[in-house]
């Protein structure tokens, strides 16, 4: 029996019989196992053919075998990969094997977080393995690519240089008052910290396109009874998702849909009519509607163009709702398709039945998450990514404020200081002792 603590193993396709299957082995012992499995010890980084052994010495399996030794390997650890039928049968066999060696069996996503441990991939780069694995559209799958080659930790590493140095400078100025420069005033770190929130708000912008490209987004369909709620889902879904009838209040549950737009993934909610009603199914499905729209992104009102908006209809939406106002039917108004924008809303005239208007609403919908469909520099970015930068963003805008308002060069580089760790949670990066050494490098401080 071999003594493992840190060697796991996992069958590393997926269940289900195939061509191949595939179990990776990571940790100490990977040496010791390969000459009970093989009776011999493979090339390093050679695809070797062998016979995978069981304990009597009778062939459990056959197929190709890679080794890796650390620190040259996905995990930094020893690393061997047992490629080998793709039976879900003898795949468990081989895996059993490699168990009972003392092996045990990996956690979930357990090779990716050695990675990160032993510093092959930070925390942005390994979250993006999991992104590429999950993405449901080639731009998604592209700018998780991206995120996995470390486009984005260097950005966010850039910006983080960039407040140690303006921590540095603001240090400096605090503590050798006698200098002959005044750093807190002489425009230099206003300006550094003007442009780096611009930086900032750059990068915001990509990390949003790159969480749509990720997560989606949630639109529900809301409006009365027939006003072409579900015919609007269905020319969105491409296809016959919901039934279309001339009766008002067809649809009384809820109707999903995850289509993509160019590209852009959406979460496409159809709910039942808004409208008082009597009957319990209806007004069960109007409940279920109105907790749809109040977890929405957006919300796609549509309305009847022939008649006035619904003022009651529009009284009990949430007011902090984001609602796109869609006038159906202009077809029998022959009117042309428009849109009008101001700081208030939104306001698109369509048909849904002709599609006349159609690509107004989805140029709209695109534009309004700043999402377009040049990827070239999109990464991926999760929700917590966002929220870390936006922190950093509004502490930096803070710290600008404490310099031209207060002098107060104290305040100003604790304020980047918490933008500095708000980034570093991106990255898995915290360094709490690497502005000492900035500051003994960048200034002559004995002179």
């Amino acid at each position: 029996m071999l003594d493992s603590i840190d060697t796991i193993a996992a069958i590393a396709t997926p269940p289900g019989n195939g061509g191949v299957g595939i179990i990776r082995i990571s940790g100490s012992l990977v040496a010791d196992l390969a000459k009970r499995l093989l009776s011999k010890m493979p090339v390093p980084r050679v695809a070797t053919y062998s016979a995978f052994l069981d304990t009597d010495a009778s062939v459990l399996d056959s197929g190709i075998v890679l080794y890796f030794p650390a620190p040259a390997s996905y995990t930094g650890e020893d690393v061997l990969e047992l490629h080998g039928h793709g039976g879900s049968v003898v795949l468990h066999m081989l895996l059993r094997r490699i168990l009972s060696l003392g092996v045990r069996l990996a956690e979930p996503g357990e090779f990716t977080k050695r990675a990160f441990l032993n510093d092959k991939l930070d925390l942005a780069q390994a979250e993006a393995v999991a992104d590429l694995i999950e993405s449901s559209t080639e731009q998604s799958a592209r700018s998780a690519q991206k995120s996995m080659q470390g486009v984005f930790s260097k950005q966010v590493n850039s910006l983080i240089d960039e407040l140690i140095e303006l921590r540095t400078y603001v240090e400096a100025a605090i503590d050798f008052v006698d200098e002959e420069i005044d750093f807190l005033t002489d425009g230099i770190v206003q300006k550094r910290i003007e442009n780096l929130l611009e930086r900032i708000e750059k990068i915001q912008q990509t990390a949003q396109q790159g969480r749509l490209l990720r997560d989606g987004m949630t639109l529900v369909i809301a409006g009365k009874p027939n006003a072409g709620k579900s015919s609007l889902l269905n020319v969105l879904a491409g296809h016959d998702a919901a039934i279309v009838t001339d009766e008002a209040g067809t649809t009384r549950d809820i109707i999903r849909e995850r289509v993509q737009l160019d590209g852009m993934p959406l979460h496409i909610i159809d709910t039942a009519g808004l409208r008082e009603s009597d009957n319990p199914v209806e007004q069960e499905g109007i409940r279920r509607a109105k907790n749809e729209i109040n977890r929405a992104d957006k919300v796609l009102l549509l309305m009847d163009s022939r008649e006035a908006e619904p003022i009651e209809l529009l009284e009990t939406l949430p007011s902090q709702l984001d609602v796109i106002y869609l006038y159906n039917k202009i077809d029998l108004l022959d009117l042309s398709p428009s849109i009008v924008q101001t700081d208030l809303k939104t306001q698109i005239w369509l048909s849904v039945k002709t599609g006349a208007g159609i690509p107004l609403l989805i140029n709209h919908l695109k534009q309004s998450v700043g999402y377009n469909d040049a990827t070239e520099s999109v990464f991926i970015a999760r929700t917590r990514h966002l929220e870390a930068l936006d922190k950093a963003y509004e502490l930096t805008k803070s710290a600008l404020a404490q310099l031209q308002f207060q002098q107060a060069g104290e305040l100003v580089a604790e304020d980047l200081r918490q933008a500095q760790q708000s980034l570093c949670e991106i990255t898995g990066e915290f360094h709490s002792d690497d502005l000492l050494g900035k500051i003994f490098s960048s200034f002559c401080i004995g002179k």
